[in-house]
């Protein structure tokens, strides 16, 4: 998943921390997701639990403490970001099933046998495969390992054995295309290092897209109600404008990024002059 990195301001950072690190991610719908946090508490807790270690020159001291979050809330992230109205949609490279082999008129001579030759073959490639041997028809299975995200789709029926090619259909995209059996394994690993690849910029071109800036309260507000997403805009650091953005429109700091760019020249709120470009959005 494409991030936005930054810190977040002292109103949003971890009670108790010095400082909060943060990645931010933009689902389908524009709305943000803040998939993971580093906190640095400096040796204030330790101060207050009298936590102390034995340093090299034999003195007790404060350890300073860091903590770490990247929780559950990544796999919602995941079906957030590549899911679809078929249901799941997996990268190849966490999905626990990468390829599916779905025999088609299996019950012609030597097509399971082959469905089970070619699903040992990617096994033994490294590849994360089932065979799906089940008594439901084709079209049934096509959907059901849809849903389930399988990135990859191997199709092989007595045309293809005859061809010695079987079909691949992407999860991403459904475009299909025949891979000639002499070369399956490295079609179907190049064909998922390509699904990999194009889920991650589909992704990221989502975020470029649906991030706007704005120099005024008025253009936060619009970009808002007509497209959602992110906001970039300044900041002058105040605690009450960074409230007023989040009680007139709605949307609250998501971070203030490493990387930082003019987005105007002003506070939307309070119009001070500052240097400081924060981005705002819609949270989960």
């Amino acid at each position: 998943m494409p991030v936005v990195k930054g810190v977040k301001t002292d109103k949003e950072k971890f009670a108790g921390a010095e400082r909060t690190y943060t990645v931010e991610c933009m689902m389908h719908d524009g709305k943000a997701l803040q998939n993971g946090t580093s906190h640095y508490f400096g040796d204030g807790f330790t101060r207050a639990f009298d936590i102390t270690y034995t340093d090299k020159n034999n003195r007790q001291v404060h350890p300073f403490q860091t903590s770490w979050g990247f929780s559950t809330r990544s796999i919602g992230g995941i079906i957030m970001t590549h899911g679809d109205n078929n249901g799941l949609c997996l990268p190849p490279r966490i999905a626990p099933v990468q390829v599916v082999v779905i025999p088609v008129a299996s019950q012609k001579p030597g097509v399971l046998e082959k469905a089970a030759e070619l699903t040992l073959r990617l096994k033994n490639a490294g590849v994360r495969v089932k065979c799906d041997t089940t008594d439901q028809s084709p079209g049934w299975k096509f959907a059901e390992h849809e849903m389930k995200g399988v990135p990859l789709r191997i199709e092989i029926g007595p045309k293809d054995i005859e061809q010695n090619q079987c079909l691949a259909v992407r999860r991403d995209n459904g475009i299909k295309q025949p891979i000639p059996l002499p070369g399956l394994e490295a079609g179907v690993v190049m064909l998922l290092s390509d699904i990999q690849r194009s889920l991650y910029e589909n992704a990221k071109d989502n975020l470029t897209r649906n991030t706007r800036s704005a120099a005024t309260l008025e253009e936060v507000k619009s970009i808002l109600s007509e497209h959602g997403g992110f906001i970039k805009a300044m900041w002058c650091g105040s605690r009450e404008c960074e409230l007023k953005m989040k009680e007139e429109v709605g949307v609250t700091s998501r971070c203030i990024p490493f990387e930082q760019e003019r987005a105007g020249e002003r506070c939307p709120i309070c119009g001070t002059p500052s240097d400081t470009m924060v981005v705002w959005g819609v949270a989960y």
